[in-house]
């Protein structure tokens, strides 16, 4: 069994240091809980089969009766894991979702993405929550340009990848060939558990390399369950009659080179992101789904330690752009939490208002880390120190939801915000020594726009709206630095889709017409080394050209209309010493 990641380790040399806490134990968590976890994130280039496979996932798992593919025939129901109006319509994952459910004596917590590249920063996070991830191709177009850059992410999170090649009942590449692509452009050895028996209308099923059983499988039902044919050994003498002629000789040469060419599944290369278990199926037409979801059980890790900002007690900084963490405990050690640490803790990864839009909610997602959730616990909060009850926790399942009297390390609970205390990557604890984990630093926006309210008469609807999505981490949000507040507010995203998001939920959830206007600038840098130097800059002209703008914690964000003035700055800035970075997290402050 694969052991747990120790979860975003700075990239110097540093010992490690497990925190223990002395106590009752109460918030302990029970080791079987521990190990019946298994948590993953699904990312995918758009249109790759994401969020059929999620919605195959649920079906082999028991958690749906009936999978229904985004486009879809007017007799199957609309996907479980999109559930936004503006998901359906467009046929496009546009948030991400958390479902839960058992199998085969596990509880699995599925966190489906966006697949969109402009909602690649809700896909970060959810990452971040994530002990494992499942990189979904599409086996006709090998990787792709989103593929590429979540790869890249998941990959910086030093956790396991496994790789689902998609759509073999369509013609695809050679499997040999997406081993290439995969193998040389990230720098991860692949080493396939099933292999596919031909592609397009001669896909005849996989070899399970393993057991050496070839299972065969007639097209299923698209809405339900494959119809499991016949499993065959491979030296079956019979085995050639059912597949061709053709493919049994190319299963056969295929075999003796994955034998000799391909190296075996390692699990400590698995834990650290630097081998990729590889399957090969058909999401829509059930091809090797089960058989993934029963390996991925085997192999996937279950909920692992965290790092802890500073050290236990406090400390400054966050996650680099890089996703790595360059902050050690006072003793030069780099202090991590287990999930046994008999103390609760967690942290904020999502935000999502309106889930039930007839009660205006707002949920914050909590990634458990260690110790169990119990009603009506008190927690602290990381940044601010102030206490407060969880009177109910909620199991999620999509938009589906129900109140839990308990959850263990690696389970994703939803817990009210009623207040707004709660930002994405705020920690929350129990016991007296303040914990915070790294916070998780959002993307460099590259579309801005004024952001304003045509009726006058919608005003109290249109600031809470504004305010409950900004809170989700939609969008960001800017202001001219000499804005007091009153003016209008500066949009900014990583893509023109999330305005579409917003102004499509502000109208259908808060009912509000807004008008956007855009600004003509392309790239955004936060001056970390404050608005001091940024004044010293300006003094010198070397900011001409530059908008100066400032975020909600009234820190200098610097626009620019090119990436040259950028790469100006960037050579000179040791001298002004802005110290420009191009994402920020949330502080990690005492307020």
């Amino acid at each position: 069994h694969v052991g747990s990641p120790l979860r975003r380790l700075t990239k110097r040399s540093a010992e490690v240091e497990f925190l223990t806490a002395s106590g009752s134990g109460e918030f302990a968590a029970p080791e079987e809980e521990i190990q019946r976890r298994r948590n993953l994130a699904i990312i995918a280039h758009p249109d790759a089969g994401k969020t059929t496979l999620t919605e195959k996932l649920l079906l082999y798992g028991g958690a749906v009766q009936q999978a229904g593919a985004v486009r879809t025939r007017a007799d199957q129901r609309a996907a479980t894991s999109d559930w936004m109006e503006l998901e359906q319509e467009r046929g496009i994952s546009i948030t991400s979702t958390v479902l839960s459910f058992d199998f085969m004596g596990k509880h699995i917590n599925l966190l489906d993405t966006p697949g969109h590249q402009d909602f690649s920063e809700d896909t970060y996070r959810t990452l971040a929550a994530a002990d494992n991830a499942v990189c979904l191709v599409d086996a006709a177009k090998g990787l792709e340009p989103q593929t590429r850059k979540l790869m890249e992410v998941a990959k910086r999170g030093r956790q396991p990848i496994f790789t689902f090649c998609n759509k073999m009942d369509r013609p695809a590449l050679a499997p040999f060939e997406l081993i290439d692509q995969i193998e040389s452009e990230f720098g991860i050895t692949c080493c396939p558990v099933v292999w596919p028996i031909g592609d397009g209308e001669r896909f005849q099923g996989v070899l399970e390399r393993e057991t050496k059983l070839v299972h065969l499988f007639e097209r299923g039902d698209r809405t339900g369950k494959a119809t499991d044919l016949q499993t065959v050994p491979i030296d079956d003498p019979g085995l050639e009659a059912m597949v061709g002629e053709e493919l049994y000789a190319q299963l056969m040469e295929d075999i003796e080179m994955l034998d000799g060419l391909i190296e075996p599944l390692d699990a400590e290369r698995i834990l650290v992101g630097e081998q990729t278990p590889m399957f090969f199926g058909s999401a829509m037409t059930n091809f090797g789904v089960e058989l993934f979801l029963r390996h991925f059980l085997e192999i996937g890790t279950v909920p692992g330690p965290r790092q802890v900002l500073g050290g236990a007690g406090g400390g400054s900084g966050g996650a680099t752009a890089d996703g790595a963490v360059a902050e050690v405990g006072p003793n030069g050690k780099l202090q991590m939490i287990k999930p046994d640490f008999p103390e609760f803790t967690g942290f904020v990864f999502k935000l999502q208002a309106n889930l039930d839009p007839r009660h205006r909610d707002r949920l914050a997602y909590i990634r458990i880390v260690s110790g169990k959730y119990q009603k009506g616990m008190k927690v602290s909060h990381s940044r601010s120190t102030r206490k407060f009850g969880l009177a109910q926790a909620q199991a999620l399942f999509a938009t589906d939801r129900e109140a839990v009297a308990e959850a263990f390390p690696g389970d994703v609970i939803g817990i009210n915000n009623p207040s707004g205390l709660l930002s994405i990557g705020d920690t929350i604890y129990t016991g007296n020594t303040r914990i915070s984990f790294p916070g998780i630093p959002s993307f460099s926006p590259e579309v801005f726009a004024y952001f304003s309210n045509p009726n006058p008469s919608n005003y109290k609807n249109y600031r809470k709206g504004l305010k409950e999505l900004l809170e989700e981490g939609a969008v960001q949000l800017l202001r001219e630095r000499d804005d007091d507040g009153n003016g209008n507010p500066i949009l900014a995203a990583v893509g023109q889709l999330q305005f579409d998001v917003v102004q499509h939920r502000m109208k259908n959830e808060y009912g509000c017409d807004t008008k956007l206007e855009p600004i003509g600038y392309n790239s955004a840098r936060w001056a970390e080394g404050g608005w001091e130097k940024v004044d010293a800059a300006k003094a010198e002209g070397i900011l001409a050209g530059a908008f100066q703008a400032k975020d909600k914690w009234e820190r200098p964000v610097m626009l620019f209309r090119n990436d040259w003035k950028i790469k100006q700055l960037v050579d000179s800035n040791d001298a002004h010493g802005m110290a420009l970075a191009p994402c920020a997290a949330t502080p990690d402050i005492v307020e």
